[in-house]
């Protein structure tokens, strides 16, 4: 009677290798939750730097009278939506052209409610405002986020 060798893995190699799978997997959770925070960070900073670019644009046209704007008015918008919907062009009074300042409103990427929608994700600051206490009031003069989180440089989301 010949005995049959079966080859494969004992108990020990298994838990061993299960081991070093699992010591291996809790060190690349902490750099894929990095990675997804810079990423997160670089959207912020890219929205942040895009609805400026339009507030700056709206107050640049009523500078150069391209928008009809209100006597003691700062001139800026009314509010985000007006970026996106658009005003009529003061230059060409019969055409039925808009001006309009942004396609779409980027969402902040550290607004949690995912039911806001994208304006809504943006705590605005007035022209009249402080600097220090950002509020609201007639016009956007500025935006911020309203995440109470800090960044990975150490400053609060909502004073970048």
């Amino acid at each position: 009677m010949r005995s049959v060798k079966v080859r494969g893995f004992t108990l020990i190699e298994l838990m061993i290798t299960v081991a070093l799978v699992g010591l291996l997997s809790t060190m690349v959770l902490p750099l894929t939750e990095l990675t997804v925070q810079r990423s997160r960070e670089q959207e912020l900073r890219s929205a942040l730097r895009e609805i400026r670019m339009a507030l700056d644009e709206y107050k640049k046209a009523v500078d150069e009278k391209k928008i009809i704007s209100k006597a003691g008015k700062s001139g800026y918008p009314d509010s985000l939506t007006v970026l996106l919907e658009g005003v009529n062009d003061a230059t060409n009074p019969d055409s039925k052209l808009k001006i309009r300042f942004l396609r779409r409103m980027p969402r902040d990427p550290m607004a949690t409610d995912p039911t806001l929608s994208a304006v809504d994700t943006w705590g605005t600051r007035s022209y009249n405002s402080e600097w220090d206490a950002p509020s609201s009031g007639d016009d956007v003069f500025d935006v911020y986020s309203l995440s109470d989180k800090v960044g990975m440089n150490g400053v609060a989301y909502d004073k970048w």
